[in-house]
């Protein structure tokens, strides 16, 4: 009797397997594993479809380009042929120098232009909502629509060479969209306009991390407005600055609405970029390997300056 009583105390005053005492080194068993291993299953569904989407699509495309390839029916392998004609002509070409031009130009002046804003909105004004409104409504326009009323502001008898002729500078006005020289600036001024809202937007929330007292201290020593910009601002809105930046590059280089509605990539190949001419040769003209080649080309070239945009803001920001 007394063996059996003190068996059950033992076993009362015994530690439950998988359950922590305090004083004793065991490890307590985690709970609800299932549950914790439960947001994998959650998640399995979106990481399959950006996978597919993104990397297989991409693999499919890449494997094309290598084919001659129409779209339909059977294909060949051409090897690097896609590829080198690409260099060899003239029209790809410029669609590349264009691509780079209208990128690095729209993000410089709509960096420069949102940065200005920004730093004026930041003041308490009171109708700064109201303009924080307006200046960002671009961003939220659909940009097909938008070039659509660009493109009649630009016309031969659009708005801008009316005001032209009314002032007395009818020498001034020309056909903006079918001159080979003016076309690319005007589709620079649709981009800048559409894009200048979301870097304002960008800088306004950098903005809000810019130590007043700092600024403060800093007026109180003597130091006039572009000191206090460029030695306290500017370095607190560094972050700011990769973000907008970054966006700004990756948008510029695959711009294809505004010049399809704007211009369709003339007049004679002069608003031409990567991004119409893979359509063109895909869907257009039938040759989809080219059209993937060309792709590809402008994937690369996307990674390649986000790498080295995120690489140099990382040594920026380590100093």
């Amino acid at each position: 009797m007394t063996a059996t009583m003190q068996s059950k105390t033992e076993a009362a005053s015994a530690p439950r397997r998988g359950r922590r005492v305090p004083g004793m080194g065991g490890k307590a068993r985690p709970r609800g594993g299932a549950l914790q291993l439960g947001h994998w299953w959650w998640a399995l569904p979106g990481v399959v479809l950006v996978f597919a989407i993104h990397y297989v699509a991409t693999g499919i495309g890449g494997f094309f380009a290598f084919t001659n390839w129409t779209g339909i029916g059977s294909f060949r392998m051409v090897g690097w042929e896609n590829f080198a004609a690409i260099f060899r002509d003239p029209t790809k070409v410029g669609a590349l120098v264009n691509t780079l031009f209208l990128a690095f130009g729209s993000v410089f002046l709509s960096n420069v232009a949102g940065l200005a804003l920004a730093l004026g909105l930041n003041r308490v004004l009171k109708t700064r909502y109201v303009l924080r409104t307006l200046f960002f409504m671009p961003v939220v326009l659909s940009p097909l629509a938008t070039a659509y009323i660009w493109k009649y502001i630009f016309d031969f008898d659009g708005p801008i060479n009316v005001f032209l002729n009314s002032i007395g500078a009818g020498d001034l006005a020309k056909p903006w969209l079918a001159d080979p020289t003016w076309a690319v600036w005007t589709v620079l001024v649709v981009l800048v306009w559409g894009t200048t809202g979301i870097t304002m937007v960008i800088y306004m929330a950098g903005l809000t991390g810019v130590p007043v007292e700092i600024e403060e201290a800093a007026a109180i020593d003597g130091a006039n407005l572009w000191q206090r910009f460029s030695n306290v601002t500017l370095p607190a809105i560094r972050p700011a600055l990769a973000i907008a930046t970054t966006l700004g590059i990756v948008q510029g280089l695959r711009v294809f609405d505004p010049i399809m509605a704007l211009t369709g990539g003339g007049p004679a190949g002069a608003t031409e970029t990567l991004a119409t001419q893979v359509y063109k040769q895909a869907f257009a003209l039938g040759n989809f390997g080219a059209g993937a080649a060309l792709a590809l080309v402008l994937a690369l070239i996307i990674l390649i300056f986000a790498v080295i945009q995120q690489r140099l803001t990382q040594s920026k920001s380590e100093d």
